[in-house]
């Protein structure tokens, strides 16, 4: 069951909304350079490898762009990011891969509905801010990294096909939950949702709007969501 989304009552010191969303993209975006980094020592080949290492040089850029948006708006960088400390060790714990393939694809299935939700939610910034969500959030490279290598290895492999189905549908389930997760314990992101959405129901708007995107990211490996 998806959470219903309110608006909170209570005053709110202007801009804090949006440090509080920056912050979450700026947590992902450090959490991501983990991921690619171990991924990257983790890799099969030499190519492999130096693809995800310079995937998560990117992330550092990106999360220190994000930073500077931060302090910009008079925010605390440090106190953004350590508030949403851990938010995925949950995730992590419950999609540990027992495979090459099952991590490429935890990293693209789970960190993708992070992004889609932090795109979303960016619908309620201010422009600037929005902008450059939507800008660092563009990149597709580890897409594109990830749907050749998966294809490639499914081509002839059903039995791999199958698994990764059944594991793609794990962790869009696990990712959903951390998305309800963070909107019941931050008012500040169901605001930026309902701000940005002109649909009388924003959450089945955005639980809908997410399972479309990992459907079509699924349908790229030619899995079946």
């Amino acid at each position: 069951m998806t959470p219903t989304l309110r608006m909170d009552a209570h005053q709110v010191e202007p801009g804090a909304d949006t440090i509080d969303l920056l912050g979450l993209v700026a947590q992902f975006e450090l959490q991501s350079f983990a991921r690619l980094a171990a991924d990257s020592a983790a890799a099969p080949d030499l190519e492999q490898r130096l693809r995800l290492s310079r995937l998560a040089a990117a992330a550092v850029t990106r999360r220190d762009r994000v930073l500077g948006r931060i302090a910009e708006l008079g925010g605390d960088p440090l106190q953004a990011v350590a508030q949403f400390d851990g938010v995925l060790d949950d995730f992590d714990a419950r999609t540990a891969p027992s495979s090459w393939w099952e991590r490429l694809l935890t990293t693209y299935v789970g960190y993708g509905v992070a992004d889609d939700f932090c795109r979303i939610a960016a619908a309620g910034l201010d422009a600037e801010s929005r902008e450059l969500v939507v800008e660092l959030l563009r990149d597709s490279e580890h897409a594109e990294l990830a749907v050749a290598a998966l294809g490639a290895a499914g081509s002839d492999d059903e039995v791999l096909v199958s698994r990764l189905a059944l594991w793609g549908r794990r962790l869009v389930g696990e990712a959903l939950g951390v998305v309800q997760a963070l909107l019941v314990s931050r008012p500040g992101l169901v605001r930026l949702v309902e701000q940005g959405s002109a649909e009388a129901d924003a959450s089945a708007k955005l639980f809908g709007e997410l399972t479309a995107q990992h459907t079509r990211r699924m349908g790229r490996l030619g899995l079946t969501a």
